[in-house]
């Protein structure tokens, strides 16, 4: 059993490290929420081995996140209490091998790799950091039919990922020198890599935000169509973070997608507003795709992309 003070340990990276996150992981039931709080402090504590590694070489942090992983897996003893914690749930849930050895996989990846050259380049990335996310959490919640949730879950893991690389591009490229931003969508519509290493937030620059927000958005609703299939007392919870982390559009679209030298921030006060409105229609209406395009930032009604699709230029403006 996971003890107080490995869950305790676990609560306190969640809370520090995943403050949007934090928000909708407070209103999940208990059996989930604590559980949650142990699989979010693993995923930060192997993230900061490469975001966070200071003066330690690539070679050095390899060998702490196999280190990660075997402990993770069972297969070597560790007085870390948060990977304690975390090999004990994962045999609880039956959360496959295979999942974390898929987001180990990706943590190896930042290593070595700090461009990627295609949509299709990051997705293959984000398939171990953001969709085995998803996976690993629909382990957790048990819902009756996890076939039907998974592939929704990983699309949401998957567009909650690309929220993060689209608010963090200047971020990203000053301190950890990471472009995630596909480069053949910035070439696309005018710009280069060399515009976000230099932090100008060129028009070309601008549109390839724009463009990657438009798809993420498409990524949103296909994963929050399939909330449904999640017990009943998760929904709410997951529709929450939806709604919480799709609310960085909002402000990406406010700062006419300069996300390159500037970093939006969702506000205490906007997020606590966010959790009463949210809140307040899931009280009438317990569709979550119906909340969703009332509450979130992602628009609804006409699904298509508006113009172009990502990787093709806009038209001038």
């Amino acid at each position: 059993m996971v003890d107080d003070s490995q869950l305790a340990e676990s609560k306190s990276i969640h809370k520090e490290t995943g403050k949007t996150f934090y928000y909708a992981t407070r209103v999940l039931p208990k059996r989930v929420r604590e559980a949650t709080y142990v699989l979010y402090a693993f995923f930060r504590v192997a993230d900061e081995v490469v975001d966070d590694a200071g003066d330690v070489g690539p070679d050095e942090q390899r060998r702490q996140l196999l280190r990660i992983r075997d402990a993770a897996l069972g297969r070597v003893e560790t007085d870390d209490p948060v990977l304690s914690a975390f090999a004990e749930m994962r045999e609880r849930y039956g959360i496959p091998d295979a999942e974390v050895e898929t987001f180990i996989d990706a943590m190896l990846a930042d290593i070595e790799k700090s461009r990627y050259r295609t949509y299709e380049e990051a997705e293959t990335y984000m398939r171990g950091s953001a969709a085995a996310v998803g996976v690993m959490m629909t382990y957790v919640m048990e819902p009756d039919n996890r076939e039907a949730a998974i592939p929704h879950a990983r699309t949401l893991g998957e567009a909650f990922q690309m929220t993060n690389f689209l608010r963090d591009v200047g971020e990203d490229i000053v301190e950890r020198d990471r472009i995630y931003l596909p480069i053949e969508t910035v070439e696309a519509h005018g710009g280069s890599a060399a515009d976000i290493e230099n932090r100008e937030a060129t028009e070309g620059v601008r549109r390839a935000i724009e463009a990657e927000l438009r798809r993420t958005e498409r990524l949103y609703r296909e994963g929050v169509a399939g909330i449904k299939y999640l017990p009943t007392d998760c929904q709410f919870p997951v529709l929450l973070a939806s709604v919480l982390y799709a609310d960085h559009h909002r402000l990406v679209r406010d700062l006419e997608y300069d996300t390159v030298t500037t970093t939006p921030s969702i506000s205490r006060r906007r997020k606590l507003a966010l959790v009463a409105k949210t809140r307040w229609h899931w009280a009438w209406n317990k569709d979550p795709e119906a909340v969703f395009a009332a509450v979130s930032a992602v628009p609804y009604g006409d699904t298509t992309f508006h113009g172009t699709e990502p990787g093709t230029p806009s038209p001038a403006r």
